[in-house]
């Protein structure tokens, strides 16, 4: 290797001239693990499994590829019909460990963005995600009080499920909905527990982050119900550049799958007693 000289702060010869590019992914060029005694291919399949297609690709195959590739593939979701059992804490055969609802808020308009619910379920233990319900709000052109109207359908949605908790993102029109929802919640009785969730990071960014790994690798469920939903056009046309039209579903989903969710178990099922053994010598 040549040596490299100073002039003007500036390398006079090419930085690492010399060197050779070693590339060692994962997975050999035979189809064989590259370490198998530190990653055998259970171990792999778990790691793709983890981080997704697009990760996966980048991080241990070594071949990049670029975000503005990446797209949301509404044939890769694995649609189910069952309704969530309190009794069990299960989806069909699938354990839940968790639930969160949230909602990306417009003002409910025909015309305007969507204004949008989405309660997702959560099976921790082997990362599964469900998108089990999804509501687009749209309020009468002549509702003289639009946020407070939606915040009654969403109060309905929360109880339908069952639910207490609501995650509601109050970039912008929904800094005044918290209030209005307790309102509306405290003139029913009823008690609610409201987090509001304030966004900074690019909205393209999120949605790419948040759904696509699981999406790519066979783990986000949805309920059939969802088919008959702007969703699934939503994510036919999104891309990571933006300026795709509506996508507003796919925030609050993506919203959803970002919060800590609510823990669940089956019910009846108290919190366990453990005795310590206090029977030793010091």
């Amino acid at each position: 290797m040549s040596n490299i000289v100073y002039e003007n702060f500036t390398f006079s010869t090419p930085f690492l001239r010399g060197y050779r590019e070693l590339k060692i992914p994962i997975i050999s060029a035979d189809g064989t693990p590259a370490w198998p005694e530190m990653f055998p291919q259970q171990r792999i399949d778990e790691l793709r499994d983890a981080v997704g297609t697009r990760y996966f690709s980048a991080q241990m195959m070594l071949e990049f590829i670029a975000p503005d590739r990446a797209r949301l593939d509404p044939d890769a979701l694995k649609l189910y019909d069952d309704d969530f059992d309190p009794r069990n804490a299960r989806v069909g055969k699938h354990p839940i460990t968790g639930a969160s609802i949230y909602w990306d808020p417009s003002t409910g308009r025909k015309k305007a963005d969507g204004s949008v619910c989405v309660l997702i379920y959560r099976d921790d233990k082997n990362r599964n995600v469900f998108i089990h319900d999804v509501l687009y709000l749209i309020v009468s052109d002549e509702e003289l009080h639009p946020l407070a109207r939606q915040c009654e359908i969403v109060l309905d949605f929360i109880l339908r499920h069952g639910l207490r908790r609501i995650y509601i993102e109050t970039n912008g029109i929904g800094n005044a909905l918290p209030e209005i929802m307790r309102t509306v919640a405290a003139e029913r009785n009823v008690t609610i527990n409201i987090q509001k969730v304030i966004n900074h990071k690019n909205k393209e960014t999120r949605i790419l982050d948040a759904i696509e790994p699981i999406l790519s690798s066979g783990r986000l469920y949805a309920h059939r119900r969802i088919q008959s939903t702007p969703l699934i056009a939503e994510m036919l046309g999104w891309t990571p550049m933006g300026n795709v039209g509506h996508d507003d579903g796919l925030d609050a989903t993506a919203g959803a799958i970002c919060t800590a969710a609510i823990p669940i178990r089956p019910i009846g099922q108290g919190s366990k007693i453990f005795s310590a053994n206090t029977d030793f010598k010091i």
